[in-house]
Formats: C-alpha cells, structure tokens, sequence
C-alpha cells in the first residue's frame, strides 16, 4: 500500500514507523484495542465529506478506556469518539493542549505539520509531511502536531477512534466566546471550539462557516490512492 501512495502522489509518503514521525507522535502499544475497533465496525461513513463524533458512552464504557486514561493521560478525564469519512484534501490545521490518540481501524494517511511553524497565524500545507498509519495502528500525537482529518486509502473511505482530552472540541461558553474575543493573545483568533485550536484553508466552508481563521496558505492539498 506505501509503495502504491508514493507512486501516485507528488509528495513522499512515510509510514508512522519512519524515525521522523518521533517529532510529531508515537505508536502506542500494550492496550487491547479490539473492543473498540468493533464498536467502530458498527459505525457509518458518510457518502461525502466526514463524520465527528466526540464523545460515544459506549466506547467509553469499555475497559481500555480507564486503562488509557489512567497510563497514557495520567488519571486525567478522557473522551473517546471517532471520525469516519472520505476526506482526501488537507483543509487546513488543528492542534490541542494535550496529545490526541488515533487507532487506525481502516487504513489512512495524515498530513502533519508542528506549532512552531506557524507565522503570524499562517502555515503553508507545503510545511506538512505525510504519513500512512496502517490498519490496527495505534498512535499518539503530541500537542505541539498539527493535525486534521486522516485522507482515505480506498473508495469507501475510513474509520479512526479519536481519543482526546475530556471536552476537546466542543462549543465554548458565552463567556468563554467573549473573553477569547476581546483577548490581546494572538493564538486567541485561532481558538474555534474547547481545547481546539484552528487554521483552515479559506475554500473549506465548513470550518470557515464556523468561524474558522483563514490560516492555511496555498493549495489545499490532495492526497490520491
């Protein structure tokens, strides 16, 4: 399949086993994932476009949920979702405090960049490597990757358990609106939802519909299979 990727794509392809994924994450192993990867077969891809879900009390009433949350998030409350879709562009950035976990229940790729290349609330999709997380990967992204949705593999799209920080992405308060609003911290304008941060590419609609930060400069990147 990486041979394949990197016949068809103008950008090199690595896997998450590669040395240089270290400065963006690591493959999680030691958990029994199987329960959850289950679940996630009883779950849709959408005809278009992708699916997110933050929060599922089924998957998060399994027992490899305590398990991460006590080993990996250190007793910290987590929450387990999934996103699921046929996404193959790379639409812009996001990034949270906090790593983010990704099981790969079908095979997919990521394009990810750092923080510390963003310039002045802008990054390029040119400063993003790509890399294949095969079937059955567990990954964790540190806090410092940009990151968005995973890019299918194959026609019917994929299917990726999402494990982050209790609350991540989901709407802030009034309150918190108005004080991120009329906050003099830069990073502030790219702060969209609880512990989410964002820079989207200015033709994605749904992010910018949001109120997303135009943030994501050139072209916004296609990944083929």
């Amino acid at each position: 399949m990486l041979k394949r990727l990197n016949e068809v794509n103008d950008v090199v392809i690595k896997d998450v086993s590669d040395p240089s994924f270290a400065s963006y994450g690591r493959i999680v192993q030691g958990f029994d994932t199987s329960d959850l990867a289950a679940y996630m077969e009883t779950t849709a891809i959408p005809e278009n476009g992708n699916v997110y879900v933050a929060s599922v009390a089924d998957m998060e009433a399994l027992p490899v949920r305590k398990e991460i949350e006590a080993v990996i998030y250190g007793g910290l409350p987590i929450e387990i979702g999934y996103c699921n879709g046929r996404n193959s562009t790379c639409n812009g950035f996001e990034y949270h405090k906090g790593s983010e976990l990704n099981l790969a229940v079908s095979d997919f790729m990521l394009m990810l960049a750092h923080v510390w290349q963003i310039k002045d609330n802008t990054i390029t999709a040119a400063d993003a490597q790509v890399f294949y997380v095969p079937k059955g990967t567990l990954i964790e992204m540190y806090e410092t990757t940009l990151h968005l949705s995973p890019c299918r593999t194959k026609d019917e799209g994929f299917r990726c358990v999402v494990i982050l920080p209790k609350g991540t992405n989901t709407p802030l308060s009034e309150e918190e609106k108005q004080m991120r609003d009329q906050s003099s911290d830069p990073e502030s304008v790219l702060l969209l939802q609880k512990n989410k941060w964002v820079l989207s590419h200015p033709e994605r609609k749904p992010l910018m519909d949001q109120g997303a930060h135009p943030g994501l400069l050139g072209e916004n990147k296609e990944l083929h299979y």
